[in-house]
């Protein structure tokens, strides 16, 4: 229904765009096929006034005219219904060449690819690429690996609530969570999603590699208000202790948790295979420090100490 639906607005637009003349509803029911298909004027009369109405949200500027005996006419002027030219500048062009390279690792990268062959027919400049042959270190890219990706991204375009079987790092299987999605975001390799989580009526922010099985939309509408601003690099960061005002200190197995040497501002070698690591605490690093399992023992603060213990055991008892 959709590609008949497609199909018929194309040619109504074609016809109207095509021709010198205002064209009346019945000229136009006699050269569109889906329009002759219609089982009466009434029918006719409905589709025809909807797509219409679909054409002119869409950006068709569509005139409508009354002739001489009285009947009306529709046509869309060229000269209405043609974009400006493409005016950029060789830094503005080779911003936008920067931005679809972005994506060439993701299923937009032809569409992406698509677009700027578009600019470039409609006169924007070819801007000199500094990546052409060659796969540098720096060159930005953001790889997609996750089934979850282009549902959550479409639902997050749509804003259609969606549901989903999640697995939390401290929860041996996953559970089905509720979510009316707001932003998808890259943050240090890892897509993540922010969102409503219906079921604990809050705002949540979910790893898309946790995600399990398909990911399912809904078709109703938001119950929450969708915020201006979605910081979901800066929910992830204060979860992983990027804004940690105090520091822990743990023991940890020698060899292991490199992730953790990375972020420690002091090592020290404790002697029988473990050392002691001085990193910084903040929210969320009870969470992170249970993903290493035996080879990490918190020495202090308590509270810390308290928390990795609790998760543990759920972990155990689940």
């Amino acid at each position: 229904m959709a590609i008949a639906k497609a199909e018929r607005l194309m040619n109504l637009a074609l016809c109207l765009l095509g021709t010198r003349r205002p064209l009346s509803k019945r000229e136009l029911r006699g050269s569109i096929e889906a329009y002759m298909e219609a089982g009466n004027d009434e029918s006719f009369n409905r589709m025809f006034e909807r797509d219409k109405d679909d054409l002119r949200e869409l950006g068709l500027v569509i005139e409508t005219v009354e002739n001489l005996d009285g009947e009306t006419g529709y046509l869309a002027r060229r000269d209405s219904n043609r974009l400006p030219p493409v005016s950029l500048d060789a830094e503005e062009a080779a911003a936008l060449g920067l931005a679809a390279k972005v994506w060439q690792q993701a299923r937009l990268a032809g569409a992406a690819s698509g677009a700027l062959q578009k600019l470039r027919a409609g006169g924007m400049p070819e801007a000199e690429d500094p990546y052409e042959g060659q796969h540098s270190a720096i060159e930005p890219r953001i790889p997609v690996h996750e089934a979850a990706f282009e549902p959550l991204m479409l639902a997050c375009r749509d804003r259609r609530p969606v549901v989903f079987d999640y697995r939390k790092s401290t929860a041996a299987r996953p559970e089905a969570r509720q979510v009316e999605p707001w932003a998808l975001e890259c943050w240090r390799g890892h897509w993540y999603l922010a969102g409503y989580d219906r079921d604990r009526g809050a705002e949540r922010v979910f790893r898309l590699s946790r995600i399990t099985g398909k990911v399912r939309s809904r078709a109703a509408k938001y119950t929450a208000e969708v915020p201006d601003v979605v910081t979901v690099r800066e929910t992830v960061a204060s979860w992983a202790g990027e804004s940690a005002d105090r520091s822990a200190l743990i023991r940890l197995r020698a060899g292991a948790g490199y992730p953790l040497r990375a972020k420690a501002t002091a090592v020290r070698e404790g002697g029988d295979g473990w050392d002691e690591l001085e990193i910084p605490y903040g929210h969320g690093l009870d969470a992170w420090l249970v993903e290493f399992g035996p080879d990490v023992i918190v020495v202090g603060p308590a509270d810390l100490r308290a928390d990795v213990v609790d998760r543990l055991r759920a972990v155990a008892g689940a």
